[in-house]
C-alpha cells in the first residue's frame, strides 16, 4: 500500500498536465508532495529522508518554474535528484562502514542471508551509474524533445525503469538464498 501511495504525486502530475499543462501540473505536484509527507507523518510519525529530499527539490524547482514561468527548472529537478543519489551511492562505497544501498535496502534481506561487503560495494557502484545515466537521459530528453515527450518519459518510462532496476537488484542480492525450515515445521 505504501508503495502505491508513493506514486500518487507522479500520477497527480501526469493527470494535471493532461488537463491543464505543465504549470498546473507543477503546482499540483508541489501540493501532492506536501500530501505525501503529511501521509507519511500521519501513518508513522516520521518522514522518510528520500521523500523529504524529493519534496524540497520539487518545492524549490517548482517555485522557480512557476515564478519565472520557465519549464526547464522543473525538468532539471529529476536530474538533480538522480545525480545526488548517484553521488551518495558512489561516495558511500568509500565512506562509512556500510554503503548507502545496504542501509536503504539491507533490512529487506532475510536475517539468515548474508551478502558480502564486496557485493554491496559493487551494486552501489552499479546503482550510482544507473542513476547518473537516468539523470542524463532526463535532461537530454528535456532539451532535445518536446515537453510532451519529456512528460511521457518522466511518467511512463522512468517509473517502470526504476521498478525494474530495483527488482533486479533485490533478486541479485537474494541469489542463492534458500529459506531455512523453522523448528517444528512439518516435513
Amino acid at each position: 500500500m505504501q508503495s502505491l501511495i508513493e506514486f500518487f504525486p507522479l500520477v497527480a502530475f501526469f493527470a494535471a498536465w493532461a488537463v491543464g499543462g505543465i504549470y498546473v501540473a507543477t503546482a499540483v505536484l508541489m501540493g501532492a508532495m506536501a500530501l505525501l509527507l503529511a501521509w507519511d507523518w500521519f501513518r508513522t510519525r516520521s518522514i522518510p529522508k528520500m521523500h523529504l529530499i524529493s519534496a524540497v527539490l520539487v518545492w524549490v524547482f517548482g517555485a522557480i518554474t512557476l515564478v519565472l514561468h520557465d519549464v526547464r527548472f522543473i525538468q532539471w529537478k529529476a536530474t538533480v535528484f538522480y545525480w545526488a543519489i548517484a553521488l551518495l551511492l558512489a561516495g558511500s562505497v568509500w565512506i562509512g562502514k556500510h554503503t548507502l544501498l545496504q542501509r536503504l535496502i539491507g533490512g529487506s534481506i532475510p536475517a539468515d542471508h548474508t551478502v558480502a561487503p564486496s557485493t554491496w560495494r559493487g551494486l552501489s557502484l552499479v546503482s550510482a551509474l544507473f542513476y547518473a545515466v537516468l539523470g542524463a537521459a532526463n535532461i537530454w530528453i528535456a532539451y532535445n524533445m518536446s515537453e510532451a515527450a519529456w512528460v511521457v518519459f518522466k511518467s511512463w518510462i522512468t517509473l517502470p525503469l526504476l521498478v525494474a532496476f530495483n527488482v533486479v537488484l533485490i533478486v541479485w542480492l537474494l541469489r542463492g538464498y534458500e529459506q531455512k525450515d523453522s523448528p517444528g515445521a512439518a516435513p
